[in-house]
């Protein structure tokens, strides 16, 4: 029997990876065999990270505190996967923020922190893995994780530097799919809707966005944990070679209507 999606002795970068989405996608690749670099700036958040990763997996693991606002503190860590592991395959730009104001009160800070972390981060993170590894190997997988609020528009929380970075996110993600692809390097993006994490489930549990869920989203539910995974897997599995510049929505409907 053939398993499509064995990721063994492949390498990983996860970004955002101290808690969340970020730890999710880690876990089901390390569960497929691939080993793991946990990025974030927390060291000891993405330190406790790893060793679950490890003892729980029985993968090689790596965790990197860094900033991705800071092009050479990426490229060191880069340089530092590369050290120590000598290849990347996969990279998953799951580090973000989000900013929730009305746009007529939105700071020029607060728009500029969310590009720069959002969009410029993921561009800088898939850089440095590209020229330093992945174009040298002609092979990669890259996965931005951009929303389905780089896609559409909401009334529920006003978030418009949100909406622009993961707007950019999606088409940086088509950009770099055809330019790349002669290098054998493919490029996706994931558009999650809501999913539920222990920062979210109070909001999502509330009555406003409970209708909101019947109303908006054709499953009438949030995500759960775990449904992100498989589309991560998918994108990052060697069987996905003739996938790339795919935006693909993980929203139960949100976005077909």
């Amino acid at each position: 029997m053939k398993n499509y999606f064995d990721l063994t002795g492949q390498v990983a970068v996860v970004t955002g990876c101290s808690t969340g989405l970020g730890v999710q996608m880690a876990k089901a690749l390390a569960n497929q065999g691939a080993k793991i670099v946990a990025i974030a700036r927390r060291k000891e958040k993405i330190d406790e990270v790893a060793k679950e990763i490890a003892d729980t997996f029985k993968v090689e693991t790596l965790a990197i505190p860094c900033d991705i606002t800071d092009t050479d503190k990426v490229n060191a860590a880069v340089d530092e996967v590369l050290k120590k592991f000598g290849r990347i395959d996969i990279v998953i730009n799951n580090a973000g923020t989000g900013a929730v104001a009305p746009a007529e009160d939105i700071t020029d800070e607060q728009f500029y922190n969310e590009m720069n972390i959002d969009l410029f981060g993921s561009f800088r993170v898939a850089r440095a893995c590209a020229k330093k590894a992945m174009i040298p190997a002609k092979y990669g997988r890259v996965i931005n994780i951009a929303s389905m609020y780089g896609m559409v528009g909401n009334k529920v929380a006003p978030a418009s530097p949100y909406h622009a970075a993961k707007g950019g996110v999606v088409n940086l993600t088509r950009g770099l799919a055809a330019e790349w692809g002669k290098y054998n390097i493919n490029v996706n993006a994931i558009c999650p809707g809501y999913f539920y994490s222990p920062l979210t489930k109070e909001t999502l549990d509330s009555e406003f966005f409970q209708q909101n869920a019947q109303t908006m989203i054709p499953l009438s539910r949030y995500g759960n944990e775990g449904e992100l995974d498989t589309a991560a897997i998918f994108l990052s599995s060697p069987a996905s070679s003739y996938v790339t510049g795919v935006i693909l929505p993980v929203d139960g409907g949100y976005t077909s209507m």
